[in-house]
C-alpha cells in the first residue's frame, strides 16, 4: 500500500483504520487481534484512537491486543487524541462536557494512553478540538516535554481551522504533521474555507474522518444525498467501482492534498472496499461531477 510521508522518519499507510466504534463491535480480544492482523495484511498500519472513544474504553481494549501480541506494536503507527472531557460514568468528576488543553491535562492524558495501549510511545498525538480557552504556551510546553521524554514522537491537531492551526504552530519549535478533519463529498466545508488549502501550503497531509458521511449518502432522502448517489453511481460505472463507497474513497484519494481516509468499520468487507479504491482513478471531470452534485449547482 502507498505510504504518505509526514516527517523524515514517519509515514502513515494511505488508509487509516479508525477505532472510535470499537466498543460497539462486541469483539473479543481474539476477534480484535484478527481484525488488526487483517488490516496489517492489507497494508493498513496506522490506527486512529482518542482518549474519549467508547467513553474512555477503546484505547484499553486495543491495548489488550498488544498485551497478547506485543510484536504487533512494531508493525503499526498509533495516533491518539486528547483535549475533550466528556460527561461519563468513567469520569464522574466531569460535571460538564468541555475542553482542556492545559499542560497538566495533556501530559496526564498521554500517560494514561500509554498505560491503556501498553506501549512506551505514541507515534502522533492530536489536540482533538480547537479550545477557545487554550493557552498555546502550555500546549507547547506539554508537547515539548512529551517529545523530549520520548513518549510522543510527533504532534498534530484535529478539526482546526486555518487561523487556529497557524496560531498554535507559531508557539512550537517543530512542525505539526497533520490535521484530522471532516472530508467527504457530502460535506465540502473544509474544501471551501481554506482548511485544505493550508494543508497544501504546509505540505501537511490531512487525515479524513467520516469519509462516507456517516452513511448518510447511502440512506438519506435529502436532496443533496439523492443528487450525490446519482452522481456516484454514474461515475462508479465509468471507473469500474463495485460500490459507491469505493467511489467516495477514490474521490478523496485522487485529491492532490494526499488525503488519508479513516476507515471506521470493524467489518472486513467494508475495509476491503476502501482498499479496492486504491486501484481506481478518476478524471478531473468525474471529480467535478461529484463536487457539483454536492453543491447542487455549477461551479462559478
Amino acid at each position: 500500500m502507498e505510504r504518505i510521508q509526514l516527517a523524515s522518519d514517519l509515514s502513515f499507510s494511505r488508509l487509516i483504520h479508525g477505532l472510535w466504534r470499537l466498543d460497539k463491535w462486541n469483539y473479543s480480544t481474539e476477534d480484535t487481534i484478527e481484525l488488526v492482523e487483517y488490516c496489517l495484511e492489507q497494508g493498513i498500519t496506522t490506527f486512529d484512537h482518542a482518549d474519549i472513544y467508547g467513553h474512555y474504553t477503546c484505547e484499553e481494549r486495543f491495548g489488550k491486543v498488544l498485551k497478547v501480541k506485543p510484536s504487533l506494536r512494531e508493525q503499526m503507527e498509533i495516533v491518539t487524541k486528547c483535549g475533550i472531557k466528556l460527561i461519563s460514568s468513567n469520569r464522574p468528576e466531569h460535571k460538564i462536557k468541555h475542553y482542556d488543553t492545559s499542560k497538566e491535562h495533556i501530559v496526564a492524558s498521554v500517560e494514561q494512553s500509554l498505560k491503556n495501549f501498553r506501549t512506551d510511545y505514541i507515534d502522533v498525538l492530536l489536540i482533538h478540538r480547537p479550545d477557545p480557552f487554550m493557552n498555546p504556551e502550555e500546549v507547547a510546553e506539554a508537547f515539548t516535554k512529551l517529545k523530549e521524554e520520548g513518549k510522543v514522537r510527533y504532534f498534530g491537531v484535529s478539526n482546526f481551522k486555518r487561523s487556529q492551526l497557524n496560531m498554535l504552530q507559531s508557539y512550537l519549535n517543530f512542525p505539526l504533521v497533520t490535521n484530522q478533519i471532516e472530508l467527504t463529498a457530502y460535506q465540502l466545508e473544509n474544501f471551501q474555507d481554506g482548511t485544505v488549502d493550508l494543508c497544501l501550503e504546509k505540505r501537511m497531509p490531512p487525515m479524513a474522518w467520516s469519509p462516507l458521511a456517516g452513511g448518510k449518502i447511502f440512506t438519506s432522502e435529502k436532496e443533496r444525498a439523492v443528487r450525490l448517489r446519482e452522481a456516484l453511481n454514474s461515475v462508479g460505472k465509468e471507473i469500474g467501482a463495485q460500490s459507491i463507497d469505493e467511489v467516495l474513497y477514490t474521490w478523496l484519494l485522487v485529491h492532490p492534498a494526499k488525503i488519508m481516509p479513516i476507515v471506521g468499520s470493524g467489518k472486513k468487507e467494508r475495509i476491503q472496499r476502501a482498499v479496492n479504491a486504491l486501484s481506481l482513478t478518476m478524471t478531473r471531470q468525474q471529480w467535478f461531477t461529484i463536487y457539483q452534485a454536492s453543491l447542487g449547482h455549477e461551479v462559478p
